[in-house]
């Protein structure tokens, strides 16, 4: 029973890193392009 269980565990942590590396090498995280502007008013006193 216990023998399943941990197979069943490093099956999964398998699965898992196998769809991290796909998901870093195939996903497609880049910020659409563009310019931006943000205007900051500091408090100077």
């Amino acid at each position: 029973m216990i023998g399943r269980l941990v197979k069943l565990v490093l099956v999964l942590t398998v699965l898992g890193a196998i769809a991290l590396v796909g998901f870093a090498y195939l996903g497609d995280l880049a910020p659409p392009p563009g310019e931006q502007s943000l205007t900051v008013i500091l408090d100077a006193d």
